[in-house]
């Protein structure tokens, strides 16, 4: 079963920065999950949110900043917003790296990063998981490249992931763990996907989606896996 860092290990570290994706290195993980917005000036930027509230000591949405203006933002009051490019750099082929389309306009960019790193950094496609719970994103990616593994999330509606995944070759569907059962998980691996489940932070829910036979646990303490 892969053990895949959620957004690197948001439990120990800042979310989506790279001192969190070390710490999920240190820790061992089989993946790492990330979250992926486009900025004003073209830049794939790592960050969960639309806007930037919560985590930073700025305001608005991304889509409206600069790669420059971003930099100059603090995470939770010490950490900087990474690029795609610098999360790469890091990770350098140690584990499989989940990229969520979060913002719009995300696939053509995603695909570009890809075919680059596998072209020139040693990188194969395998390394790569695609994921999004926008369909028009995914199908973008599948007409760009037939070669990224792509995983369909849900949080409600597994059959309608299921029928989706079928037009775009997906690998993988990726429900919220609530949904999961071992006849549904049965009822994903029959018609020929895995299922990676989100997030899951204790250790009884863990115990249990590993004996109805999920393929991997994203969560937000992947040591506890």
């Amino acid at each position: 079963m892969l053990k895949i860092g959620h957004r690197g290990a948001k439990g120990h570290v800042a979310e989506n920065t790279l001192e969190s994706i070390q710490k999920a290195l240190d820790l061992g993980v089989d993946g790492i999950e990330i979250d992926v917005h486009l900025c004003q000036t073209g830049e794939l930027v790592v960050f969960h949110d639309h806007t930037l509230e919560r985590l930073t000591d700025g305001f608005g949405e991304i889509v409206m900043k600069t790669l420059a203006e971003l930099k100059d933002l603090k995470v939770n009051e010490q950490f900087q917003i990474p690029t795609l490019l610098e999360v790469l750099d890091l990770i350098d082929k140690k584990c499989l790296l989940n990229i969520e389309l979060k913002g719009d306009y995300t696939a053509f960019e995603v695909c570009k990063s890809i075919q680059l790193y596998t072209e020139t950094k040693g990188w194969s496609f395998d390394h790569f998981l695609v994921s999004s719970f926008n369909h028009e994103q995914l199908t973008a990616v599948f007409n760009s490249n037939k070669n990224i593994s792509l995983a369909v999330l849900t949080d409600n509606h597994l059959d309608e992931a299921l029928n989706f995944a079928k037009t775009i070759a997906a690998k993988a569907i990726h429900p919220q763990y609530h949904l999961l059962t071992k006849a549904s998980v049965k009822n994903i691996h029959n018609h020929g996907y895995n299922v990676n489940t989100w997030t899951v932070n204790n250790y009884d829910d863990i115990a249990q989606l590993k004996a109805i036979g999920v393929d991997g646990i994203i969560s937000d303490f992947p040591d506890y896996l």
